[in-house]
């Protein structure tokens, strides 16, 4: 019995993995085609033409826009996860006015959506001389809401206090004890947001398009929209750039994959 349970399991798990995949080998084999053969049928095999796209892509600002998207994502990722880190450390360990009231805040931020906010963060980075840069884009992380909640809620089940306490009576420093104790103890915790912050500022988008105006400044969404004109939009490059685009992702998911599962499933047991 417990065969049958186990093959049924592993073949349920064969389909949901080939369903999951079916979408980006469409992805890559529409990228191999002429943007005008695209849509005259769903192609299953990969053409001949990867190439041309990528002579298309290759011909614009693409490894620019590729970097500047890294860059911002990688920014933003470590202040980000650094920032919540502190925060959830602080809002677990230490007793202060206002902590209910705090984290009540930090909750009410996750259920305003951010495009209420974007003309007065315009009017702010505008009035720093930075609204033609790459830091708009990278700011709007270091307060996220979400990942102040995250962590405050993994470390109250996953960090003992006593080892705290402990530390602090052998005489270790704040930053020593958040350093060697608390990090070590949060590991999947923060390993599962970096993963987050990157693919939410990888595929970002409204940001993006509101503060970039210079082709300097593109970014991985903004470039593979500007391979449309108004009278031709090349679909074959655009999937190709998307192709390449994934590259990033699904190297991190599979090299995190384990510390990713962990970190979901972590905080739900206390213990």
């Amino acid at each position: 019995m417990r065969k049958v349970k186990s093959a049924l399991t592993a073949l349920l798990l064969a389909v949901i993995s080939f369903v999951s995949v079916i979408p980006f080998w469409f992805m890559f084999s529409m990228s191999t085609y002429k943007s005008e053969l695209i849509f005259q049928g769903t192609p299953i095999f990969p053409s001949d033409y990867f190439g041309e796209n990528l002579k298309t892509i290759f011909a614009s600002n693409f490894v620019q826009s590729y970097g500047n998207s890294l860059f911002i994502s990688i920014v933003s990722m470590l202040i980000s996860v650094i920032i919540c880190a502190m925060v959830g450390y602080a809002m677990n360990v230490y007793q202060f006015r206002f902590k209910k009231g705090l984290h009540l805040f930090i909750m009410m931020t996750m259920m305003v959506p951010s495009q209420i906010g974007i003309i007065g963060y315009m009017i702010e980075m505008r009035n720093m001389g930075l609204n033609t840069t790459l830091w708009p884009m990278i700011f709007t992380w270091f307060a996220n809401g979400f990942g102040a909640y995250w962590m405050i809620s993994f470390i109250q089940s996953s960090l003992p206090l006593e080892l705290v306490e402990s530390a602090r009576i052998d005489g270790a420093s704040e930053v020593k004890i958040f350093r060697s104790i608390v990090i070590p103890c949060i590991r999947p915790g923060l390993l599962t947001l970096c993963l987050l912050i990157f693919l939410w500022s990888w595929n970002n988008y409204m940001i993006p398009l509101v503060f970039v105006n210079n082709a300097n400044n593109y970014t991985i969404p903004i470039f593979i929209k500007s391979l449309a004109s108004a009278y031709r939009t090349d679909s074959g490059a655009q999937l190709a750039g998307l192709t390449l685009a994934t590259i990033p992702l699904l190297a991190l998911f599979i090299v995190g994959s384990k510390s990713f599962i962990k970190g979901l499933t972590a905080g739900a047991v206390k213990g």
